[in-house]
Formats: C-alpha cells, structure tokens, sequence
C-alpha cells in the first residue's frame, strides 16, 4: 500500500497558464510528487501557501504585481516551513544570487527538458526523505545532504569557481576548530590566500560561512572566517 505521507505536496506559482500545465504534466510523471494547487501571483501563492500547507514551491519570478524574489523574501521573513525550487526564465546573476541566498534548494532556468525537472524533484526527495521522515540524522547523512546541495550549487557559482575547490575549501572549514583566516585557510590546503578569499566570500553571500573581524598588535583588522553552526 501506498504511503501518502511520503508524497511530496507541490504548489505551482506561475503565471503562464501554459507553463502551469507543462509543469503538471511533468510533475505526474515523476513518483512521490502531488500539484496540490497553482498561483498565477505571488499574491495568490502567499495565499495559497498558507492555505495549502504544501511542502514545496516551484517559484516563478517574473509575475505581475508581487514577483517570484518579493514573494520568498517575505516568506524568509516570516519564518513559512516551505521549501523553494526556482523554476524561471530569470538567469541574471543578481537574481540567483538572491535567490540562493534566500534558500532555494534547486534553480532550474527556462526552456528546461523533463530530465533536469526531474533530476531536481529526485534530489529534494532524497534531502526531504532525510531530514523530514526522521526525527535525528546521522553525521554521515547530513554529510550526504551538505555534498548534494554544494554540487547543485555548481550549476549557478560564479565564474571562475568551480566545485571541486569549493568543496575542498568547505571540506576544510567544516573540520576547523576555530575560526581562521584566508591566509591560514590557503597555507593549509594549499591555495594562494587571493584564491580562498573569492571562495570565502561567496560561501558568506550564500550564508554558509560568517566572518568577524579581530585586531592584531599592530591595529590592522584581520578577517576570520568559520562555518555559520
């Protein structure tokens, strides 16, 4: 028998009737997944959302009156338990870069195929099945689910970074005792300080690492950096 408490409740916020009815066929295909309603606003999604209760967003960004980036700001600064996976047209580094920082969990740019849709739905499912079917999680698995969203991450870095030397670099942070500073972070893996800078500062633009400033004896501020806990 089938266990209906593991199928994943989907709100769609888009505004293109036609996109809504692609994404429902796409979605129906994929097991584990429920369209539980539509939002042609973010008015109407916000709404919706507190209707519905459901356990995932697709969240488009170009809407009339209250669009895709307003909508999961407000939702961010009300605390909503909901997760988000941005389905847009939207590719303007700016946007993503706002809207990672906001937590969307997958970020799939229009004109997609049915494959990357479903690659994005299988991933949350495994994260989703992880930390929301137990009431503790493993170290291993949180590892698992950390690797996961760091490679997706890929898709949407900033030119010049690449995954491999993120992960190297988060890797490392994630064994500090203490927090440190680029230059003790490169002379240990082994990167030039400039290089574990960039990487740095995009893991706090995406909320992972915080940096506090200390000073040392002769007054100049120092930059330490560690994972946010």
């Amino acid at each position: 028998m089938r266990d209906e408490k593991r199928v994943i409740r989907i709100l769609l916020v888009e505004d293109d009737p036609m996109v809504q009815e692609v994404n429902r066929m796409f979605i129906d295909k994929i097991d584990g997944f429920s369209v539980i309603g539509v939002a042609s606003s973010g008015v109407m999604g916000r709404q919706q959302i507190e209707k519905l209760k459901p356990d995932l967003v697709l969240l488009d960004v170009y809407m009339p009156g209250k669009d895709g980036v307003e909508l999961i700001k407000q939702l961010r600064q009300e605390l909503v338990d909901v997760d988000i996976i941005a389905v847009t047209a939207a590719n303007d580094t700016n946007t993503v870069k706002t809207l990672l920082r906001h937590g969307v969990v997958d970020y799939v740019v229009k004109p997609f195929t049915f494959e990357r849709l479903e690659k994005a739905l299988t991933q949350y499912k495994n994260v989703y099945g992880q930390l929301n079917h137990n009431d503790k999680v493993s170290q291993e698995k949180l590892d698992h689910v950390l690797v996961q969203q760091t490679r997706k991450q890929d898709v949407t870095l900033p030119k010049g970074l690449h995954a491999h030397t993120l992960n190297q670099i988060h890797g490392y942070l994630k064994d500090m005792k203490s927090a440190k500073s680029a230059e003790e972070i490169g002379n240990d893996v082994g990167l030039a300080r400039v290089t574990v800078r960039r990487y740095l500062n995009y893991l706090e633009s995406i909320g992972q690492v915080e940096m506090e400033l200390t000073y040392g004896t002769i007054g100049r501020p120092i930059q330490l950096y560690s994972l946010k806990q």
